[in-house]
């Protein structure tokens, strides 16, 4: 195991492990949840920019501003799917992110989408309807909301790339928290939740395990091929299911699982196709 795969390994465990103790706040709003997650991210994210002297505010501020509000209204929605349905089900609905992505990405930085990759794309569409349709814990409005998270998150992405030859990637990281921070701190101050005991410490947890992810993540991209660890990040649905199970009794019926399947099928491949199209165009 090389040490891109192993990095992209330890991300998505730290990751699934956050999703983990977001469940374990129920009474604590989702807005709230994302608030101190990024007053802990734009804490340690400034201290470690202004430690390798980066300028902290980069150049296209429109752009870095809207990147960070639609992803404080993606991960909103996406921690509020955590609190109210099973675990794998919420991760499975924000996994069509990299679909959503790529749609967007026509209209946004105009990139072609093969017509075969529209197969995997229904093959994901049909996985989430069987969720949605046998699943009787997932709602009509949790299954809106955590659509909507997703397509959010898409369009954070587009705005990502639309930007990463003018800004360095840690000016990208640190708008999140920036932007997030204020936005979800005025919501939460007129509708404050007080954090009980144990409370606060797992609101710790989850903003340095993210912060942490998210290292390992972008340390994985650096050190290998994205061919090869890419598809790595879906192992976090497994993680999911396996921690539904242990923590909080959650068990799926052999319909779901098919249509988890599908999902994890339609994505993956649809990332290991446009990888195959990018190799080929380079030996060409």
């Amino acid at each position: 195991m090389n040490k891109g795969v192993l990095y992209m390994i330890i991300a998505g465990f730290l990751f699934a492990s956050m999703n983990v103790f977001v469940k374990m706040l129920p009474n604590i709003p989702a807005i709230e949840i994302v608030f101190f997650r990024s007053l802990i991210s734009f804490v340690m994210s400034l201290a470690y920019l202004k430690a390798i002297k980066v300028p902290v505010f980069g150049y296209n501020k429109k752009l870095l501003v809207a990147r960070g509000a639609v992803g404080a209204v993606a991960l909103t929605m996406y921690f509020y799917t955590l609190q109210n349905i099973p675990l794998g089900s919420a991760v499975t609905m924000q996994f069509l992110s990299p679909i959503f992505t790529s749609i967007l990405g026509i209209f946004i930085v105009k990139e072609r989408v093969h017509p075969k990759q529209w197969i995997f794309y229904l093959m994901a569409f049909a996985g989430l309807i069987i969720i949605q349709g046998f699943d009787p814990r997932v709602s009509i409005k949790m299954f809106i909301i955590g659509i909507s998270s997703s397509i959010f998150a898409g369009l954070a992405y587009n705005i990502i790339r639309k930007i990463k030859k003018t800004e360095h990637p840690l000016v990208i990281v640190f708008y999140f928290p920036l932007v997030t921070t204020p936005l979800t701190g005025i919501y939460s101050a007129f509708n404050w939740t007080m954090p009980m005991g144990y409370e606060w410490l797992i609101l710790l947890v989850i903003g340095v395990l993210t912060q942490f992810a998210q290292y390992f993540m972008t340390m994985s991209y650096q050190s290998e091929d994205l061919s090869k660890v890419a598809s790595l990040k879906y192992l976090t649905i497994v993680y999911a299911l396996g921690f539904g199970y242990v923590f909080f009794d959650e068990t799926y019926n052999w319909i779901v699982f098919s249509g988890i399947g599908l999902i994890l099928a339609g994505v993956i491949l649809n990332v290991w196709y446009k990888n195959r199209l990018e190799k080929n165009q380079k030996q060409i």
